[in-house]
């Protein structure tokens, strides 16, 4: 049975468990990361050195990084549904996984943290203002990808489309001004009727 250590509330959690909820694995999560402590344990160090979650541990396999996580999963256990095993076809959905990482969750970050995480009267308003500026921008990206695939995996859903699926969540359920993007909302209620997505993503956002 796979172990996957991490708080059910962090969006990088989020990515491996729906990602598990999706194949139909039996798991154990343990809670850790942010008020559950864990991460600074000697043995849970021993583990992931980075002091973070998630970290997943299947059999003698200990694999920290979200995204890495969710392509271990794929390629093991989702051949012909998550995973592609068309080169080409993957190579697009690697794009979308790196490119939230590294794109979109830095302004995403400031957005979450001020308008979820912080009280109201402590929120910095024009950090806010650019960041969902920015992420404003990038989605819209996502969004063009979208006006001709119904998936940011291609034209079915798979491991490319977890990452910021996961973010989506957030950004349409946060309290902040949004653009009209219409692809990218349309593939957002798609996601909302997988009752993985339901059961690993859909929770209260804290």
């Amino acid at each position: 049975m796979l172990k996957l250590w991490g708080r059910a509330n962090s969006t990088n959690v989020k990515k491996a468990l729906w990602c598990i909820e999706e194949l139909g694995i039996p798991y154990t999560r343990i809670d850790a990361g942010g008020s559950f402590g864990v991460v600074g344990d000697a043995d849970y160090l021993a583990k992931n050195p980075n002091r973070l979650v998630p970290c997943l541990e299947d059999g003698e396999l200990v694999l920290w990084e979200s995204n890495a996580i969710v392509r271990y999963l794929a390629a093991r256990y989702g051949d012909g549904s998550l995973w592609n095993a068309d080169p080409i076809a993957r190579a697009q959905a690697d794009k979308w996984m790196d490119w939230v990482t590294s794109s979109l969750a830095a302004p995403f970050r400031t957005v979450f943290w001020n308008m979820v995480r912080t009280p109201a009267e402590q929120r910095d308003m024009p950090a806010v203002e650019a960041a969902l500026n920015e992420c404003a921008g990038l989605l819209k990206i996502a969004d063009k990808a979208l006006a001709s695939k119904p998936y940011l995996s291609g034209d079915t859903f798979g491991m490319g489309d977890i990452p910021l699926g996961c973010f989506a969540y957030a950004w349409f359920e946060m309290p902040i001004e949004r653009p009209d993007l219409p692809h990218l909302h349309h593939w957002y209620r798609q996601l909302r009727q997988r009752p993985a997505y339901q059961t690993a993503v859909v929770t209260p956002l804290t």
